[in-house]
C-alpha cells in the first residue's frame, strides 16, 4: 500500500538520490554494451557477429512497388472453389500459378495465368478466362 513515508520521498531534492555520481542508477545505459560503443570499443565484436551491422545495402525502386502482383496457387483454388466458376479477378487476384493439384472441373476467370495452371485446369476438365487475352482480342477486332 502506498504511503508517505517511503524512502524516496526522503531523497527529493537530491540530485542523484543516495547513488553517488551521476549515472550511476541507470538501467542499460551505463553498460556501454546495449546501444553504445558499437563503432568504437566494441568494433571487434560487431565485426565476429554482424559484420554487416553498418552501412547501407541495395536500393529499392519505387516504381517496383507498384508492380506487385497479387498470386495465388492452384492449391488454394481448390480450397476457394464452392461451385463450378470463380472470378478471382472479383477476389482481388490478378494471377494464377500452378502450384497445386485441381480435383473439380472449374470455369476460373483471372487476368493472367502460368502455362501449368492453364494445363491442370483443362486436365481436369475445367476452364480458363484470361481477362488479357480478352482485352486483345477486341483490341484487333476493332
Amino acid at each position: 500500500m502506498p504511503h508517505k513515508l517511503r524512502k524516496i520521498r526522503k531523497f527529493r531534492g537530491s540530485r542523484t538520490q543516495g547513488y553517488g555520481r551521476i549515472g550511476q542508477h541507470r538501467d542499460s545505459g551505463s553498460k556501454g554494451n546495449r546501444r553504445v560503443g558499437r563503432h568504437k570499443h566494441l568494433w571487434s565484436k560487431i565485426q565476429n557477429i554482424n559484420p554487416g551491422y553498418f552501412g547501407k545495402n541495395g536500393f529499392t525502386s519505387p516504381q517496383s512497388k507498384h508492380r506487385i502482383e497479387s498470386t495465388i496457387n492452384l492449391l488454394k483454388l481448390d480450397q476457394l472453389a464452392t461451385g463450378k466458376e470463380i472470378n478471382l479477378t472479383e477476389l482481388g487476384y490478378t494471377k494464377l500459378l500452378g502450384t497445386g493439384k485441381v480435383t473439380k472441373a472449374i470455369t476460373v476467370t483471372v487476368a493472367a495465368a502460368s502455362k501449368s495452371a492453364q494445363t491442370k485446369i483443362e486436365e481436369a476438365g475445367g476452364k480458363l478466362i484470361l481477362l488479357e487475352a480478352e482485352a486483345e482480342a477486341e483490341a484487333s477486332e476493332e
